[in-house]
């Protein structure tokens, strides 16, 4: 039984599973988008989430802490400088998976990791959706005269009738 068991052992022992997961965070914010199986990109996503909340901080404890992980010093001051200051405002939901379907080889399951872009829009609780309302429709009238002054001033009654 696998009680208390939590996250993924992805067929590594742990020291290996430890190095790769340092080795692809690194990867992740110094390109900010990298392409891997799905299982790993769901097992990065708290990785790298909690390294930009502790670069939000800002401070040099945070920035040793996040250097005690990332393996490149040039990547930590990017994400110190650069990343984090992007998601000031927001609260988590810093990455996004994007699903693209399985891998030819050996049809492992493939994602993209990146980074999310857009501006956060905080709603009010109290604005709520206003509904449109309908507008008339009115019926078209059919004429078997061909005479055009005759369909002119049909169409300029219809015209006057929608307008009021």
């Amino acid at each position: 039984m696998r009680h208390a068991s939590a996250g993924r052992r992805l067929g590594r022992k742990t020291s290996h599973r430890i190095a790769m997961f340092r080795n692809m965070v690194t990867s992740f914010f110094d390109h900010e988008k990298i392409t891997t199986t799905d299982s790993k990109a769901k097992e990065l996503r708290p990785i790298a989430e909690k390294l930009i909340t502790l670069a939000k901080r800002g401070d040099l404890h945070a920035r040793r802490q996040a250097a005690a992980y990332i393996r490149d010093t040039k990547t930590v001051a990017k994400l110190f400088t650069q990343i984090a200051p992007r998601y000031q405002d927001r609260e988590g939901g810093y990455t996004r998976i994007i699903k693209l379907g399985i891998r030819p080889g050996d049809n492992a399951e493939i994602s993209i990791i990146e980074l999310v872009e857009e501006a956060l829009v905080k709603k009010s609780p109290s604005s709520k959706p206003v509904k449109s309302v309908p507008v008339a429709v009115v019926p078209a009238v059919v004429l078997k005269q061909t005479d055009e002054v005759a369909v002119t001033a049909v169409a300029e009654d219809n015209c006057e009738a929608s307008a009021d």
